[in-house]
């Protein structure tokens, strides 16, 4: 397979958009090389989240993310589930004072994408954009927050106790508020998420406690909304190592008020597996591969759609199940994004991710 930097090169450049194999999803495997022969920094043990900086881009990595999902209700009671995500690709790294390149001569410092979705009464709806954030078309900013691709924008509003996202595709838009409560979620060893016992992985945490409101519109049916959201931000330059054919990634709230967030990267030998228990009333706890088990339900091929997650330290045995439809994604590269039930020793609702199946 070609190195993803290229295929999104010319996606960038030159405007293709043919789906690309899920192998190597989103480019996580492998430090990109560059023309100048610097290299990006890789996050390691040791190093330490810090806010509000965190928030805003990292040029010295390779690949970074700001995630949003949500589990909201219509005014019916109806569940609606809904994505956010915009990735920033580094093709040059620039140190953290470096000042930014002029944009009148048109530096190709790095690529953006992002991808928006819907899912609402067995429909999903998947937009994705693409972007050179050179020329203002794309970017982010630390203080206050600002992640935009053209139209599609996230922006605190004024105090920075709320931010606003509005995204809207060819038939179908949402506007929404978020309420930020709580302090951010460190994963790992203090920010540090390991993705391999060889030591690979990202620094990572999360804002697990959004109130969401706002109204979307899904071709002439607009609906208010209401719920709970999820919020992710995470950066690395070698996310996955060789090997590691794609991952499960499960965020879930409690009918308890308690979340757990876990994860496992898919080897021939097992993979790795990890996550982050966080109580109601506690300080996150850290979970190891010896205390989470994940397994499976949906016998066959292609994505499985139920899972057995225990936590046995913690008193969970949960049945994570996907609702009735087609949930995958089906941009430039190929994942399942969906809401999930929980049930089981607890009841509640989550999302799921699942890549590395193929298509």
């Amino acid at each position: 397979m070609r190195r993803w930097i290229f295929i999104w090169f010319a996606v960038v450049l030159a405007g293709c958009s043919e789906p690309q194999e899920e192998s190597g999803f989103a480019g996580l495997a492998g430090i990109a090389d560059n023309e100048s022969g610097v290299p990006f920094l890789q996050p390691g043990p040791g190093e330490r989240l810090s806010f509000p900086e965190d928030y805003g881009p990292h040029p010295q990595h390779r690949i970074e993310w700001w995630y949003l999902t949500a589990n909201l209700k219509t005014e019916d009671g109806e569940p609606l589930g809904l994505q956010w995500t915009q990735f920033r690709q580094a093709i040059e790294p620039r140190p953290a004072d470096a000042e930014p390149p002029d944009a009148n001569n048109w530096p190709l410092e790095a690529a953006w994408m992002a991808h928006a979705a819907v899912s609402f009464d067995t429909r999903h709806y998947f937009a994705e954009k693409l972007a050179r954030g050179d020329v203002g078309h794309a970017g982010a900013r630390a203080e206050p927050i600002a992640v935009w691709l053209d139209d599609w924008q996230l922006e605190a509003e004024p105090g920075q106790s709320s931010w606003r996202l509005q995204v809207a595709a060819d038939n179908w838009s949402y506007d929404l508020t978020l309420s930020i409560t709580g302090k951010p979620v460190a994963h790992g060893d203090q920010g540090f998420s390991a993705k391999s016992a060889d030591g690979e992985g990202s620094m990572y945490f999360s804002l697990v406690d959004l109130q969401i409101d706002g109204r979307v519109t899904l071709g002439d049916q607009t609906l208010d909304v209401s719920g709970k959201g999820w919020f992710d931000r995470e950066w690395s330059s070698q996310f996955l190592k060789s090997g590691q054919q794609g991952w499960d990634w499960f965020a879930l709230h409690l009918d308890s008020g308690d979340k757990l967030m876990a994860f496992q990267l898919r080897e021939e030998d097992g993979g790795f597996r990890a996550g982050t228990w966080i109580p109601a009333d506690g300080e996150p706890i850290a979970l190891g591969a010896d205390q989470l088990n994940l397994t499976s339900l949906t016998q066959g091929d292609g994505y499985p759609r139920a899972w057995r997650l225990e936590v046995p330290d913690f008193g969970l045995n949960l049945e994570v199940a996907a609702p009735a439809g087609d949930y995958r994604n089906t941009g430039l590269y190929p994942y399942w994004e969906s809401p999930v039930s929980v049930s089981g020793s607890h009841d509640g609702v989550g999302y799921m991710e699942l890549t590395g199946y193929g298509e």
